[in-house]
């Protein structure tokens, strides 16, 4: 290799090699630049200048902490990634086929198809070793709009109120005020998790069911969120809806134990003592929460004052059982309709 060639090789590794470093963190000074890719500043200052000549926008901040820092521009430059970037790039956007958003699930199927025409052979074994043993989940009934997901997306990352029409499951459409603070993805769909101002007090809406209005509403002041975990209060806002029934019992056994085996996110517990908890619990009726209660494998105690349509179910279901034990056929109760057809 001459001399010259060798340069301009040397200097193009070195270009690529500041260019991943920028891209690796927001704010790098011009001394540390130096140090890493074994040059001085002023090569550094030069190879900023190279990269900004071929469409990289690189600002520069003079002075004692200042630095080096690359800005989003108007063009989709060449985009660095190492190996497990890139793996995690491609599975990402198999995922992304089927995230629920309208639209996307065409658009991720070509990116990922041209991703993996560039990744080193390497790469590509491990990406069809994962797919080969991960099943793909099945696209949603309910596809949220990319332009809604965004207008609520930006709200929520200004701090701003989102007016919109919300259409509920019996089909009425009411026009609300929120406070918007994070989306959730559960069961296939995409939740917006807000504070409704009319209704003072925290929902969960189905983004797909959100026509959002223009311009969004005055910034306000972050509440303390309805708990640590969103997802979980997503699930029990779902479930909750299908509920034409709940009810309090109390079981006999630790809260941890409790928790470990209901609903995840579903029912809530909590403890009494250090061998007793409340258990707020709910079914499509009193029958099926029967049922559930006595799968759980533990014992409990229902208040036939507060519920009497639980306790009645479960005297029902005690007298079944116990005659069915002992080969004794009973007078059963009309059964009760399947899930959903009432």
């Amino acid at each position: 290799m001459s001399g010259s060639l060798a340069v301009v090789v040397d200097t193009a590794a070195r270009l690529l090699r500041l260019l991943s470093l920028l891209q690796a963190h927001q704010h790098w000074s011009g001394a540390v630049l130096a140090d890493r890719l074994e040059v001085s500043t002023r090569t550094v200052r030069a190879d900023v200048e190279r990269l900004r000549s071929l469409g990289y926008h690189v600002d520069a901040t003079p002075g004692v902490g200042g630095g080096y820092r690359l800005r989003t521009g108007a063009t989709l430059p060449l985009l660095l990634l190492d190996d497990d970037e890139a793996l995690a790039v491609a599975v990402g956007l198999r995922i992304a086929a089927t995230a629920g958003v309208s639209g996307v699930g065409e658009h991720a199927v070509r990116a990922v198809a041209k991703l993996e025409q560039l990744l080193p052979v390497r790469l590509r074994h491990r990406l069809t070793t994962m797919s080969a043993v991960a099943e793909a989940v099945p696209s949603p009934r309910d596809p949220a709009a990319p332009d809604v997901l965004a207008a609520v997306a930006t709200a929520c990352r200004a701090g701003e109120q989102l007016r919109l029409d919300y259409v509920d499951r019996h089909r009425g459409t009411s026009r609300r005020r929120v406070e918007p603070y994070r989306l959730v993805h559960a069961g296939g769909r995409w939740y917006l998790v807000a504070y409704d101002l009319d209704r003072d007090d925290w929902r969960s809406f189905r983004v797909d069911r959100i026509s959002p209005h223009s311009p969004t509403g005055p910034r306000f002041t972050p509440r303390e969120l309805p708990g640590p975990d969103l997802a979980a209060f997503v699930t029990r806002g779902r479930m909750a809806a299908l509920w034409n029934y709940r009810a309090q019992v109390t079981v006999a056994a630790p809260a941890e134990t409790v928790a470990a085996r209901i609903p995840t996110g579903s029912w809530t517990v909590e403890p009494l003592d250090d061998h007793t908890s409340l258990l707020d619990a709910g079914a499509h009726s009193p029958e099926l929460l029967a049922v559930y209660l006595g799968a759980l494998g533990l014992d409990f105690h229902v208040d036939s004052g507060q519920a009497p349509e639980l306790a009645a179910a479960a005297d029902t279901l005690a007298t079944r059982y116990t005659a069915a034990a002992a080969g004794t056929p009973t007078r059963s109760r009309p059964a009760q309709p399947p899930i959903g057809s009432r």
